[in-house]
């Protein structure tokens, strides 16, 4: 008597791959439900690229002989962060060449009190020494000719710590103290956060104004309405949406979220920012949607536009003359818009969208390409240089 292989159908195939992702699925999500495997989700500050990188030799990233004096600042919390300070071209290049080792540290209370300056936040995973950030650093030296203030968070590179929302702006304060106390005046410092650093950037830049200390303004690079609403919108690869499958389970993916440690809202605090604001976005971002750019834009135009009514969960109560009504409201903000908002198109870069919010400048910038990275593009820097007037 002979046993019959019966060979697995393809339906059957399928189930099993499908039950084990969605197994795997499910093991990753109720692993970031534990704080301390959220936070390094969240930060990445484990990932300390380059590897074994020697920050007092930062010629061997690429920076030129003497330009960058390696610092420590040491926070109000007692905590050592490992820093870059950048020599604008304006001063380094008057030097001499080539110039001794410690040029950088020898003209950094010159450099301060002469030249504008950037404080530069970066995102998350990495370090100052990445060779994206480098090519940033070189940009906003050269071509903004500005000086530049890289420093790495608690936790980061060879910072003290561990890295948390509010350490994160702890960091930044401590930055901003230490360029005041070696001679910047507020006046000439731009404060630059990218990705993870824009949610720091703004909060400095809240907290700024909440002391009532006006500077010269702030840019947000790839920035995030919230860390909720990145987790609402997150796809692998720029197409494969993270919680789609939660979010066919009611309930779901608001319990999932009600388990982050973590807010980083911009959104909530970016209309308290009392300087001129650049907003700018690579339209090809996949890590962070552009539209996450276009709803910070928005909240802070909103107060400018009529109000607009709500609909009503079942819209087939509405009247005609409620609906005609409705309608006029959105023709009346669209043209509004069209009057508050001046609309500039830069051919084969992107486009320019400004309007003045009690006085100030605000700008959003959708570039068409650069990725997650578009402060490594030299239109970008020129935008930078345009929109806050550097010399």
């Amino acid at each position: 008597m002979s046993l019959e292989v019966v060979k697995p159908t393809f339906r059957s195939r399928a189930r099993t791959v499908f039950t084990v992702c969605g197994g795997i699925y499910v093991a990753l999500l109720l692993l970031l439900t534990i704080p301390w495997i959220q936070t390094h989700a969240l930060f990445m500050n484990v990932i300390k690229l380059p590897l074994f990188a020697q920050y007092d030799n930062p010629e061997n990233y690429g920076m030129a002989p003497g330009k960058v004096a390696n610092i420590k600042i040491v926070t109000p919390d007692n905590h050592t962060l490992g820093a870059w300070f950048i020599l604008s071209d304006n001063v380094y290049q008057s030097m001499s060449f080539p110039p001794p080792p410690d040029a950088a540290e020898n003209a950094l209370h010159e450099a301060l009190t002469s030249q504008p300056t950037i404080l530069f936040l970066h995102g998350n995973t990495a370090t100052r020494a990445f060779y994206v950030r480098v090519r940033q650093y070189s940009g906003f030296s050269s071509r903004v000719r500005a000086n530049v203030l890289a420093i790495d968070y608690r936790g980061f590179a060879d910072s003290e710590g561990t890295p948390s929302e509010s350490g994160l702006i702890i960091d930044s304060r401590a930055a901003w103290d230490w360029l005041i106390t070696n001679g910047a005046k507020p006046e000439d410092v731009v404060i630059v956060g990218h990705s993870l650093g824009t949610a720091v950037a703004s909060k400095l830049a809240v907290s700024l104004a909440e002391d009532g200390t006006h500077f010269k303004g702030l840019a947000l690079l790839s920035p995030f309405s919230s860390l909720h609403a990145v987790v609402d919108t997150y796809c692998v690869f720029g197409f494969l949406p993270v919680m789609l499958p939660l979010t066919m389970v009611p309930g779901a993916a608001d319990l999932f979220k009600s388990f982050l440690r973590h807010e980083f809202n911009t959104l909530s605090i970016i209309s308290r920012v009392e300087v001129p604001l650049l907003i700018l976005h690579s339209e090809n971002d996949w890590d962070i949607p552009h539209w996450h750019s276009d709803a910070l834009f928005d909240t802070l135009l909103e107060p400018y536009l009529t109000p607009v009514a709500s609909l009503p969960r079942n819209v087939t109560l509405w009247s005609t003359e409620e609906w005609s009504e409705y309608e006029g409201q959105l023709t009346l903000r669209s043209r509004e818009r069209e009057s508050l908002v001046t609309r500039t198109h830069i051919h084969n870069f992107g486009d320019m969208h400004e309007f003045k919010s009690s006085g100030k400048k605000i700008v959003l910038v959708k570039a068409l390409t650069g990725w997650h990275e578009p402060g490594t593009i030299e239109g970008v820097q020129d935008t930078i240089r345009h929109v806050f007037s550097f010399a």
